[in-house]
């Protein structure tokens, strides 16, 4: 069974009468394991895209299952605890706390898991350690580069051990060899852990760390390219 099915998705925006189609009839599925990456130029869709399968947007009609269930069949409640456990969420932003070591950073999520207190430490640790960040476990982000940053933001999303990560535009505020680190990170994570990656991105050298490209134009799909060098990356990363 895939773990996202989109069926003829579409979501408007209607201002003062004036009807805009962010998505046009979108379909495609995800499987567990895969990475998918989604491109496309600002106004794309691909931002409304990401937001509605993250559980943070509702659309207009269509259908979208997520591990099986229509989106639609979930309460508001069971749609926070699936934002929670299931996914996570990486943005071009970081959104880490500046005051707040790397440590307390990651920890966040599990304020509200229900996940006993006296495991706090040693899952934030070993979620750091899976990003290879551990020698930056008490710094706080003004004492970290900006692939650092992002790379924390990252062990933040895998503390729970999601299904799905979400990584929005991730290399979006760094330079080219500080973002190539983060996708060689994200990408070790799909390979080695076998997380799901859904990679929003306008970069074409970020989405060929992907297995899949979905490119949107005007809110509709463009076309879908499988990346065949993204076995050889792998590899070589892997070495």
């Amino acid at each position: 069974m895939s773990l996202i099915e989109v069926d003829s998705l579409r979501k408007t925006y209607t201002n003062e009468d004036v009807e805009t189609h962010a998505l046009d009839g979108v379909s495609f599925a995800i499987e567990p394991g895969e990475f998918l990456a989604i491109m496309g130029p600002s106004g794309s869709g691909k931002s409304t895209l990401l937001h509605i399968l993250g559980f943070l947007d509702r659309y207009t009609s269509g259908e979208y299952f997520f591990d099986g269930k229509e989106m639609s069949d979930y309460v508001e409640e069971e749609m926070a605890h699936v934002r929670n456990k299931k996914m996570g969420f990486v943005f071009q932003s970081f959104n880490l706390l500046p005051r707040t070591s790397v440590l307390n950073n990651v920890k966040l999520p599990l304020l509200y898991s229900g996940v006993p207190e006296h495991r706090w430490d040693k899952m934030a640790k070993e979620a750091v350690e899976a990003v290879g960040l551990s020698h930056r476990l008490h710094h706080v982000p003004s004492q970290l580069s900006g692939g650092e940053k992002q790379r924390a933001a990252i062990a933040r999303a895998l503390i729970l051990t999601p299904q799905i990560i979400f990584a929005d535009e991730p290399t979006g505020n760094l330079d080219s060899k500080s973002g190539q680190m983060v996708m060689e990170t994200i990408q070790h994570l799909n390979a080695e852990h076998g997380h799901t990656i859904v990679l929003i991105t306008h970069e074409t050298y970020t989405a060929e760390h992907a297995h899949r490209i979905i490119h949107l134009k005007d809110g509709k799909i463009e076309r879908e390219e499988k990346v065949e060098r993204h076995r050889r990356a792998k590899d070589q990363f892997i070495k």
